[in-house]
């Protein structure tokens, strides 16, 4: 998820109405800036709802689980170096870029290790100075480039792995040691020079900035030796030399890592708990993606949202209290939200969020698609039970008149087979069917879970009321709730059938021992439902 993007989410366990207000207010916000706004959801689509997508030819909201800032949504240093690279590059890299810590990989960009600063330090420092020094196989080239020397004679394209040894005094000792494959150090003494040259050396390099004669050059050509001049001196080709060992002989490989999904708290616990004081990022593969450090997890960083069809915490988004809350569009009841600056909140009391996002086409003066127009018709369908619920007001029949005429299609035939496509009700679990669309509310110090289930008879309920009263005294328990009530509405009897989970005297004080309970006229849990047991609660 990019921090330049702006998320429009619905609210948990999300409904027709939720899904397609969402996608039709992304809609009209990119007609304006394109590509800025992204539909998501927090939940899985049902049944109704994916009736709706596929009737519309439109794509389901792209699912977030959180909103919680993530490793994804830093800048990400992803420089890094082959594994083959000689160290004394590495150190050059990580002293222009100002890097202490530098990801190594291989052939393919799998993360294999990191170079540090200590690690350097370690490297040139060397754990034990009677330790042979060392070349690895590698062009004569590269090695006249670390250096900084000119080559002489080429006798040979690359040296092999080869023991380099520092001439000074004591020519014989170091002849009596040599083979063809090594290399010595010499400063600005010909005899010595040719005499080692004589010895068979694979590589002669002449320290000091001394010169070099034209019998050196002609013996090295006739022997097959390479020669090379370099003003440094001795000792500093030494250490030059040590460090053209390869990366992967000084890095190290146990280095903290994360995943661009992780939040940047459990990276910063990373990090702070880390000997490098860094993490690499890498992917499923374990391939390089990135470098963070503590300078970059500083930055303070919000993913921008818009939240329609709720404004309260239990039923937003996971994350939501670390998110940049822009707008709020909805039709509920007024919830907990609070947020450290004023934020653009609209909340009309009409039968659905995508009648409110209908309007909104209008008076821009925009038209939506008529995939979209569908939507949101569906939408206000299901929010008002093709206009039964008492919810249903005229701005609703004029936004599905409006809407229709763009979709094509008639409410009338339209609403009933969207409606029962979201009643089949055998084919869910009984916890999943009576958690799939519930709220919670806090009357006169009571914590109460109001759950609605729409058919299109009384049947199921009838059938199933023993297994409904287990169920949901079970989820009380497990919610910690006073009370759960589940309301099954039938949509075309204007009626519902309660069913009711508490302490003893709640159950009795409401005249609710005996259920189902049937409520006639009852359709709508916030208009219908809560008001009238609300009172209720007051007496209790």
């Amino acid at each position: 998820m990019g921090l330049n993007k702006i998320y429009i989410i619905g609210h948990k366990q999300p409904d027709t109405d939720s899904i397609c207000s969402v996608i039709g207010y992304a809609e009209l916000l990119n007609r304006a800036e394109p590509g800025k706004y992204i539909p998501a959801r927090c939940g899985e689509v049902s049944p109704e709802t994916r009736f709706a997508l596929d009737t519309f030819n439109a794509e389901a909201p792209v699912y977030v689980a959180s909103v919680e800032p993530t490793v994804s949504d830093i800048p990400l240093d992803t420089r890094s170096a082959r594994q083959d690279v000689p160290t004394i590059d590495v150190a050059a890299l990580m002293d222009t870029y100002d890097m202490r810590n530098m990801p190594i990989t291989n052939g393919d960009e799998t993360l294999v290790g990191l170079v540090s600063e200590y690690g350097l330090a370690r490297s040139y420092v060397r754990k034990n100075p009677r330790e042979q020094l060392s070349l690895i196989p590698m062009p004569l080239e590269t090695l006249a480039r670390i250096l900084d020397a000119r080559i002489f004679v080429s006798s040979r394209e690359a040296l092999g792995q080869a023991r380099v040894y520092t001439v000074i005094d004591a020519l014989h000792v170091t002849l009596s040691r040599m083979t063809p494959d090594d290399i010595a150090i010499v400063g600005d003494n010909e005899p010595a020079q040719l005499a080692l040259i004589s010895a068979g050396v694979a590589a002669l390099i002449i320290a000091e900035g001394a010169p070099v004669g034209e019998r050196v050059i002609d013996a090295a050509r006739t022997r097959g030796a390479s020669v090379l001049a370099t003003t440094l001196d001795a000792f500093s080709v030494g250490k030059m030399i040590s460090l053209s060992l390869p990366a992967s002989m000084i890095m190290e490989t146990d280095i903290p890592t994360v995943r661009l999904d992780d939040s940047l708290e459990y990276a910063k616990s990373v990090v702070s708990n880390s000997k490098f004081r860094t993490a690499c990022v890498v992917g499923d593969e374990r391939q390089h993606i990135g470098l963070v450090s503590r300078t970059t997890l500083m930055q303070d960083v919000q993913k921008s949202v818009i939240l329609l069809d709720h404004n309260e915490y239990s039923q937003a988004v996971d994350g939501i209290e670390q998110a940049d809350i822009l707008e709020i569009i909805d039709h509920h009841r007024l919830g907990a939200i609070s947020t450290l600056k004023p934020v653009r909140f609209l909340n009309d009391p009409v039968g659905s969020t995508s009648t409110i996002v209908a309007n909104k086409f209008i008076e821009a003066c925009v038209e939506p698609t008529p995939s979209t127009a569908g939507l949101l018709l569906s939408g206000v369908l299901s929010d008002t039970m093709v206009m039964k619920l008492s919810t249903t007001t005229p701005a609703d029949i004029r936004a599905a008149d409006y809407l229709a005429g763009i979709a094509g299609v008639d409410p009338a035939e339209y609403g009933p087979e969207l409606i029962r496509k979201g009643m089949d009700l055998d084919s869910l679990p009984k916890d999943e069917l009576l958690t799939r669309d519930m709220k919670r509310y806090n009357l006169f110090g009571k914590s109460i879970m109001v759950s609605q289930v729409m058919a299109s008879s009384f049947d199921f309920a009838e059938t199933h009321a023993a297994e409904i009263r287990k169920e949901i005294e079970r989820l009380r328990t497990t919610m910690g709730v006073d009370c759960f009530f589940a309301l099954f509405t039938n949509v075309f009897s204007n009626a519902s059938d309660l069913f009711a989970a508490g302490d003893e005297a709640c159950i009795a004080k409401m005249d609710l021992r005996d259920q189902p309970v049937r409520l006639e006229g009852v359709m709508s849990r916030k208009k219908d439902f809560i008001p009238k047991f609300g009172h209720m609660f007051r007496q209790i």
